[in-house]
C-alpha cells in the first residue's frame, strides 16, 4: 500500500474527470436515445430511416472503435476546414473529453433509442386519447403524459445504460484522457506494480458503479409506488 502514497491525488482527479466525462455522456446519450426514438415512432420515412441507420452504425460498432474513429475523424474534418482558411494550419487537435464524451453518448444513445422507443409504446394508447379529449396539444401531450410514464417504464434498462456509459469512460484513457486508467497505467511505469494499481482503478469504478446502482434501484422504487399502495 505504500506504492499508492504519492499517487492519492492524481486518482482523486482522476475520478473527478471520469465523473465529469460521465455526466457529459449521459446527457448527450438521452438527448440521442430521446431523438432516435422520436424518429423511430414519427410518421416521418426519412426520418425512421436516419434512425434505423443511426441504431445499426452505432449499436453494430465496437465502443474503441468508434472513439478512435471520432477523435481521429473529427480532427481531420476540422484541420481541412481550418486550411480552407489559413493554409499555415497544420493539425487541429480535438480535445480528448469531448471526443470521448460524445462518441459514448452516440453509441449508447443507439440503445437508449430503443429503450425509450419501447417505453414509449408501452404507454397506453387510451392515455393519450384522453389527453387529446382534454385539449391538450401534440407538444403537451409528449411532455406531460407520454413523457412522465415512458421514464418509468424505462428506468430498469436506462440504469444498466448508466453503468455501461460509467464502464465506457474507461476507453477514453487511449486517446490521452487523464482520467483514472490513465493514471493507473502512469503509476504501473513508475511503481512497477500493475496488479496494485489496476485492483484500485477496478476498487473505484466498483463504487462508483455501486452508487449507480443504488440511485437506479430508488428511482425505480419511487416511480412505482402508486402500485405498491394501490396493492
Amino acid at each position: 500500500m505504500a506504492a499508492l502514497s504519492g499517487w492519492w491525488d492524481d486518482f482523486f482527479f482522476g475520478t473527478v474527470m471520469v465523473l465529469k466525462v460521465f455526466a457529459a455522456s449521459l446527457v448527450l446519450a438521452v438527448i440521442f436515445g430521446l431523438l432516435g426514438a422520436s424518429a423511430k415512432l414519427s410518421r416521418n420515412r426519412a426520418a425512421q430511416v436516419l434512425a434505423k441507420a443511426y441504431t445499426v452504425v452505432f449499436r453494430g460498432t465496437p465502443e474503441l472503435v468508434v472513439l478512435l474513429l471520432f477523435y481521429f475523424g473529427t480532427a481531420v474534418v476540422l484541420t481541412r476546414i481550418a486550411q480552407i482558411y489559413d493554409p499555415q494550419i497544420k493539425f487541429v487537435d480535438v480535445p480528448p473529453f469531448w471526443a470521448g464524451a460524445i462518441a459514448i453518448g452516440l453509441i449508447v444513445g443507439a440503445y437508449m433509442t430503443e429503450t425509450f422507443r419501447g417505453a414509449f409504446m408501452g404507454v397506453a394508447h387510451g392515455q393519450v386519447e384522453a389527453a387529446h379529449a382534454l385539449g391538450l396539444t401534440k407538444g403537451q401531450t409528449f411532455f406531460y403524459v407520454r413523457m412522465p410514464q415512458m421514464w418509468r417504464l424505462a428506468l430498469p434498462n436506462f440504469g444498466n445504460h448508466m453503468l455501461s456509459i460509467m464502464k465506457d469512460t474507461a476507453l477514453i484513457s487511449i486517446v490521452g484522457l487523464e482520467e483514472i486508467v490513465f493514471v493507473g497505467q502512469m503509476a504501473t511505469a513508475v511503481t512497477h506494480k500493475p496488479f496494485l494499481m489496476f485492483m484500485t482503478v477496478a476498487l473505484i469504478y466498483l463504487a462508483i458503479t455501486t452508487v449507480i446502482t443504488i440511485l437506479t434501484w430508488w428511482l425505480e422504487r419511487y416511480a412505482n409506488s402508486h402500485l405498491e399502495r394501490v396493492r
